[in-house]
């Protein structure tokens, strides 16, 4: 998979459009990602037949732990693209794409070191034992890196908004 430092690949198209149609492409590679792990998830019932638990909930977990990890490094390219873009652009190509550059600042994506540890996000924690005490201990690592996923995909959804924001204000006919 290619990567670029910038949105602005070629000189030839508009600057403001040209970065909102790589971002939000870049976002819907990041559901896509997302929705991929939650599909392999669901799908993880059909081996229940054949595998016991310890080694499909274990597989489960590990499928959310790579969803979420491709997603976050997805979620922290996008930033640094758009940040690398927006320092080739005037006031007013800026102005237009502070709703973007604003969902980042909001809702920074923690490092995975961050996210991954049990120790410094004890609410989730918490939250996943009380799960895992309810159904089976088995399932408390799924739940713990279920709570990771699901914060993926409400940063992507609220990226998306403001990018759908951004995109009515250029519009088709807009001359940036």
């Amino acid at each position: 998979m290619k990567h670029t430092k910038s949105y602005l690949n070629n000189a030839f198209e508009r600057p403001v459009p040209a970065i909102v149609k790589g971002i939000d492409r870049d976002v819907e590679q990041g559901e896509d990602v997302l929705m991929l792990g939650l599909g392999v998830v669901m799908t993880s019932s059909l081996f229940a037949p054949i595998a016991p638990p310890t080694v499909v909930l274990p597989l489960m977990a590990l499928t959310f732990v790579i969803s979420v990890t491709v997603a976050r490094i997805n979620y922290h390219r996008m930033e640094q693209k758009l940040l690398f873009s927006m320092q080739q652009l005037n006031g007013h190509e800026l102005a237009l794409l502070h709703p973007i550059a604003a969902v980042f600042k909001e809702n920074p994506a923690d490092s995975l070191g961050y996210s991954f540890n049990p120790l410094k996000n004890l609410k989730r924690t918490a939250k996943s034992f009380l799960g895992g005490l309810l159904i089976n201990p088995l399932w408390m690592p799924i739940f713990y890196v279920m709570g990771l996923q699901i914060i993926e995909e409400k940063n992507l959804a609220i990226l998306n908004k403001a990018i759908m924001g951004v995109e009515q204000k250029i519009g088709p006919g807009s001359p940036l």
